[in-house]
């Protein structure tokens, strides 16, 4: 049929049989587009594919009107029926579809299933090697920082990462772009990358760092705390023993060339620090420090994680107190860059490495950083936690920092408002340390009234009362945290709770003579070797550690300031025998010039190997050498004695020609 007959019955518009995109051309052709099997719009916007025949347009030209208009009805019964049709064949197609999708995945996660478990089991043959080697791994901590001790309380000793780097703490000080601006020029000089650490940023002229023979295994997990200890390797204990004989050579151009051998052996950083301090080139010395604690981070076990405040390290080990003196030493640095913040982060990781015993005492300096940085209700709620099985009241730092914790919160709080826990608290700091008073107002440049000035309690009685190891706490936390009574809110507070205690010393209360009573008894003898640590370690130059122990012979080294009585020793320094007994002048003359040779060394190797020369090498062709090269130096010592008294014997004889 032509396209002429069907624009005849169907009115002179294009159609394409509802076939989208389908047209008849003139011969009555279906084009490519519009075959049979296109599918077919039906009403409703659903898509369907329907076999239409175009030749049945031959039956309605022969049917009349009334029967067209049946066939019309029954084309749209059929077009109904055939969209019911389709929409069912299309729901079962998808069922269809749904179920070998769902076939699929059931097979490809089972497939997914069996590659994992062959990579779960090279996962764990590793993880027991990685424990075999290492020790058993810790249960693994919480995701976020907020970690809970063995008890229901958030534990106060818990560290947050970001606030241990102090380039944070200094955008908040002096603004990020300034910050910013300089951490990107340094990256654009940087060449390459070091490992990332938390404890300290690497820079960028810092060495790439190997196996240096340094790490950490974990000894045993108890009661929620796990239990580490450094490890030295054979090479490390080595290098070790080199270290301390250039400390006992009293040279540092031989700790020099320790570190240029090996660039992050601990204490030979340490050590070099400490000189660099006393040059006053603190940022080199600060720089080595941190140096230290980049290699000291390096080595760390996998679960020794400075944020669960649950990991101890045993201070009577001696390779461990590298550990804590890097840490302190880091602490007055960071300090004294006005970083508390990042302080006081650190000071809470390092009595977390032994809360117990607190090798160090850093509960001396830890409230001076809160208060700095203004955590006061972390303080406080350390001071309430440790309180029970510390003691903190009856150190004078924490007697005055916490009370002035509370008083700055109730400011904060209430503005002017209810004072009575921090009035109560610093009344019964004056009474139990009444000698703080009259120093701390002397290092703030105040001149007390009358009242005070007149009364013995705060002057004459409080240095009668008053024991030497009570004295130098006082000193310590006049000397250290004078500058935050500065503040002008702070000194009417002061003097207006100096004058209540003065008029209950003139009642006669009773809290008088009971704090009398027990400075008698817990401040006398020498003070715990841990005070004197950290009296020793802070050097500062207008305190001076005194009461040392009886038994302490020899000098006092920074890196291992009073060791513990129970000590487990790795090294011991080589004991000079003949030293204490030889006092002849020229063998201690020539001793100094070859401060390494050791006669009894000597006479050792030669009895062992009588057949062997200088020619044959090791340490007694060193030792030989050594020998050569101090006779060749007296040599020419003697010969230039010998060669000053003939120009004086000429010169006389001279002299005596010309008279």
């Amino acid at each position: 049929m032509s396209s002429r007959v069907i624009r005849k019955l169907h009115g002179d518009k294009d159609i394409g049989l509802g076939i989208p995109g389908a047209s008849l051309d003139r011969d009555g052709d279906c084009d490519s587009d519009g075959c049979a099997d296109s599918p077919v719009t039906f009403t409703g916007a659903t898509k369907k594919k329907a076999h239409v025949n175009p030749f049945d347009l031959l039956n309605d030209q022969s049917n009349s009107p009334s029967e067209s208009d049946g066939q019309d009805e029954e084309n749209h019964e059929t077009e109904a029926s055939i969209a019911q049709a389709g929409h069912k064949a299309q729901e079962s197609g998808k069922k269809k579809k749904k179920k070998k999708k769902k076939k699929s995945m059931k097979q490809q996660q089972n497939a997914r299933s069996s590659e994992d478990n062959v990579e779960d089991d090279e996962v764990e043959r590793s993880v027991r090697e990685v424990n075999r080697l290492l020790g058993e791994a810790a249960p693994a901590p919480s995701s976020h920082y907020d970690i809970y001790s063995s008890g229901n309380h958030k534990c106060s000793l818990g560290v947050e990462h970001k606030h241990l780097n102090p380039s944070n703490e200094l955008k908040r000080i002096f603004g990020s772009k300034i910050i910013q601006a300089e951490t990107r020029k340094k990256r654009n000089q940087r060449v390459r990358t070091l490992k990332p650490t938390w404890l300290v940023t690497a820079k960028e002229n810092w060495q790439q760092i190997g196996k240096q023979g340094l790490s950490m295994k974990l000894l045993e997990t108890k009661d929620g705390i796990s239990y580490f200890t450094l490890d030295h390797s054979t090479l490390y204990m080595t290098v070790e023993m080199k270290f301390l004989d250039a400390v006992e050579s009293l040279r540092p151009d031989n700790i020099v060339a320790v570190i240029n051998m090996y660039p992050y052996h601990v204490n030979s950083l340490l050590q070099l620090s400490d000189i660099c301090r006393l040059s006053e080139d603190l940022a080199m010395a600060a720089e080595l420090v941190e140096k230290a604690l980049f290699a000291l981070e390096c080595a760390f076990h996998p679960s020794f994680n400075v944020a669960l405040g649950t990991c101890r390290l045993d201070y009577k080990r001696q390779q461990n107190r590298s550990l804590y003196v890097a840490l302190f030493k880091h602490i007055l640095f960071v300090g004294g860059r006005a970083c508390y913040r990042t302080a006081l982060e650190f000071c809470k990781l390092l009595l977390a490495l032994d809360p117990e015993e607190d090798p160090l005492a850093i509960v001396l300096a830890i409230d001076f950083y809160a208060l700095r940085a203004r955590e006061y209700q972390w303080l406080i709620d350390f001071y309430e936690e440790w309180e029970p099985k510390r003691n903190l009241s009856q150190l004078p730092n924490f007697a005055f920092s916490v009370a002035f914790a509370h008083f700055q919160l109730s400011l904060a709080q209430n503005g002017s408002g209810d004072t009575s826990l921090a009035d109560k608290m610093l009344q019964e700091a004056l009474i139990m340390f009444p000698g703080v008073l009259q120093q701390l107002l002397d290092k703030c440049s105040v001149v007390v009234d009358s009242k005070m000035s007149s009364h013995s309690f705060f002057t004459v009685d409080a240095d009668k009362n008053q024991s030497q190891s009570l004295g130098q706490l006082i000193q310590l936390y006049v000397i250290q945290s004078y500058h935050v009574w500065k503040e002008p809110e702070l000194l009417p507070w002061l003097q207006k709770n100096a004058h209540a205690v003065l008029d209950r010393v003139s009642a006669n209360d009773p809290k008088i003579a009971e704090a009398e009573r027990k400075r008698a008894i817990r401040y006398v003898g020498t003070p715990p070797r841990n005070i004197l640590r950290y009296i020793f370690l802070c050097d500062r130059k207008d305190l001076t550690p005194q009461g040392l122990p009886a038994n302490q012979l020899g000098p006092i080294m920074s890196l291992d300031p009073l060791p513990p009585l129970d000590s487990v020793d790795l090294y011991t320094r080589p004991q000079r025998s003949r030293l204490a007994v030889e006092t002849n002048v020229f063998t201690n003359f020539f001793r100094s010039l070859l401060p390494h040779f050791n006669l009894d060394e000597a006479e050792a190797l030669v009895n062992e190997n009588p057949e062997e020369g200088p020619e044959d090498g090791g340490m007694l062709n060193d030792i030989t050498l050594r020998v050569g090269t101090l006779m060749e130096s007296v040599r020419d010592l003697m010969a230039s004695i010998t060669h000053g008294s003939d120009d004086a014997n000429e010169s006389e004889g001279d002299e005596t020609d010309t008279a």
